[in-house]
């Protein structure tokens, strides 16, 4: 469509305004000169009907202005009269009336003209920048007439190119096209219709029209662009569909409770309890739980806020009367826009069964050590209480020299076992969990130094000791004693001559902790069997070293549960052929 405006013609606003005053000041001079005739030729209904037209053609096209031009035709006229009709006192008062109504009438058309222009403002604002898209068309031809910028980006389209269609022409599809004709011909106002407009590049645009008749035959519509939300409702019954599958599929059972109803259940769940899905929803959770488990369920719905990776162990009933286990983990949700618990259930009753199974066994096997370590023990001390006999007298006892390192061999051997036994007792009491702290404040350096005097360590190798002498610690004396003296002794027993072993305890106000490092300058361990070295029977190399330095693995084993047991534990740096450290990490509220 060409466009043949006055401005595409060349025509500027400002040039438009001084022709139309030139016209206004042409007209004016017509009228005196018409008025100055009529008057010369008596002609009085000529005299005032010509000033209206420069008048109300001022008016219109400059309001204000208009009332001066008005009142420049008002003086021009009395003038005029006033000369021909002097001294007529009736002539001259027409005359004055008349010019005073050519003000005043310019000044009525003048304020009508501009409450006019003032509302056509208004709508046309309006209309060019309303946030809402705004189409005009023809009711019979369906010929777009007009539209707002918001209407022609929304399809990416110019004015011109939306006047040269019709309204049919930028529906989607047919069916749409016939769906929008149909509702038009049942009634002429129509809200929220949701249709699909085609754009420049043929795709779709959700809108939702309205629109309402303007007079007999122009129609009036808004259009709101709903493309976002539509494609967002889609991706969302996507996802819907996906999470569906996902919860319906789900191995783990998933509920969603309100104030303790179940709103939702998985068929996972169903089959945990054994409970058809229809049965569940509408039901109370915690009335499947087992009676001693009710509280914990409920407190679990009342706070819903526990931390995802925390999960609660509750027993329930199926429908059978079976008590199955269950770990239990909840999160605050919305459903429907009210406060709801999203819970996840994952079946524990075979792995309950295996840690019940497994707790049973354990107990079996320590009183089968503690059994056998008792039975052993038994013939063991009257061996070495007569062996102690012969060995105290060898020449009253008629031993000679040969029998009597037979006999001390015999001795060692029956004491190493009456050890052994006696830490395998130490270990199974350990296991059990029914040691029985006796915390006391004492000196650790006092307590370190009668180690090493108590066992003649400090013949065996160089060891220094960096402990301040005010230092004292609380915990079980006798236990702590056991710990420094097996670490202290595999710190010895791992080394060769020249031994050089550091125990140290640095302080620092800041920690809660001491930690007591007990260093040696061995043969070290390699690093993948660090971690195997505090479990029972285990040792660096079991192959030679047992045999070498006469160990079987138990004293580490002991020490790390004693710390463990005072809220500590021990952890070791070394490397082969670089010697070891092992640290004991003892609290200092360990009591």
């Amino acid at each position: 469509m060409v466009d043949t405006s006055p401005q595409h013609r060349g025509f500027t606003p400002e040039r438009d305004d001084l022709l139309r005053g030139g016209a206004i000041a042409l007209l004016v001079v017509l009228c005196v000169l018409t008025t100055v005739f009529a008057f010369f030729l008596n002609l009085d209904i000529l005299t005032t009907q010509f000033f209206f037209i420069p008048i109300i053609y001022a008016v219109y096209a400059f309001p204000r202005r208009g009332i001066i031009v008005s009142a420049i035709c008002a003086c021009a006229y009395g003038g005029i009269g006033y000369v021909f009709r002097y001294p007529d006192a009736v002539g001259l008062a027409a005359i004055t009336v008349q010019a005073v109504l050519f003000v005043g009438i310019a000044g009525i058309i003048a304020f009508l003209i501009g409450r006019i222009r003032e509302e056509e403002t208004q709508y046309r604002t309006l209309f060019d920048y309303s946030q809402i898209g705004i189409v005009i068309f023809d009711r019979q031809s369906e010929a777009i007439r007009r539209c707002n910028r918001k209407f022609s980006d929304m399809l990416s389209l110019t004015e011109q190119d939306l006047q040269a269609i019709t309204f049919p022409e930028i529906l989607f599809s047919q069916a749409e096209v016939e769906r929008f004709r149909e509702r038009m011909n049942r009634d002429t106002g129509i809200e929220d219709f949701e249709t699909r407009l085609k754009t420049k590049d043929s795709a779709a645009c959700w809108v939702n029209l309205s629109w309402n008749r303007m007079d007999k035959n122009v129609i009036s519509c808004t259009a709101v662009n709903i493309n976002a939300r539509k494609l967002a409702e889609k991706a969302g019954n996507a996802h819907m569909v996906k999470y569906r599958q996902l919860t319906e599929n789900s191995p783990v059972g998933i509920l969603i409770v309100q104030n303790g109803v179940i709103r939702y259940a998985n068929p996972a769940f169903s089959r945990f309890l054994g409970v058809p899905p229809a049965g569940l929803p509408g039901k109370n959770l915690c009335s499947f739980a087992d009676e001693p488990d009710r509280a914990s369920c409920q407190d679990l719905l009342n706070t819903g806020d526990g931390d995802p990776g925390d999960s609660v162990r509750i027993g329930f009933r199926t429908a059978t009367g079976e008590l199955r286990t269950a770990g239990i983990t909840s999160t605050p949700i919305r459903h429907f826009g009210t406060p709801a618990v999203l819970i996840n259930v994952i079946d524990t009753t075979e792995m309950q069964r295996l840690e019940d199974k497994i707790v049973h066994d354990n107990e079996q096997r320590r009183g089968i050590v503690m059994t056998v370590a008792h039975e052993l023990r038994t013939p063991l001390q009257p061996i070495i209480g007569y062996l102690d006999l012969l060995l105290a007298d060898p020449k009253e006892a008629g031993l000679t020299i040969e029998t009597q390192k037979i006999l001390e061999r015999c001795l060692a051997s029956a004491d190493r076992e009456r050890q052994i036994i006696n830490r395998m007792l130490d270990l199974a009491v350990l296991d059990s969990g029914k040691l029985i702290l006796t915390p006391t404040r004492f000196s650790l350096p006092d307590l370190v130094q009668s180690v090493i005097n108590d066992n003649g360590y400090a013949a065996q190798a160089d060891i220094t000791v960096n402990i301040p002498r005010d230092l004292t610690v609380e915990a079980d004396k006798n236990r702590i004693f056991v710990v420094i003296d097996s670490v202290l002794s595999n710190a010895i027993q791992y080394s060769s001559p020249p031994r050089v072993i550091g125990i140290a305890c640095p302080i620092d106000d800041t920690d809660s902790v001491y930690h007591i490092s007990v260093t040696d300058n061995g043969i070290g361990i390699p690093v993948q069997a660090q971690s195997s070295i505090f479990e029972p029977f285990q040792l660096a190399d079991a192959t030679d070293l047992s045999r070498k330095f006469d160990r079987i693995g138990l004293s580490l084993a002991i020490a790390k549960k004693i710390m463990v047991i005072h809220g500590g534990d021990i952890t070791i740096r070394s490397a082969p052929g670089a010697g070891s450290t092992f640290t004991l990490h003892l609290p200092k509220n360990s009591a």
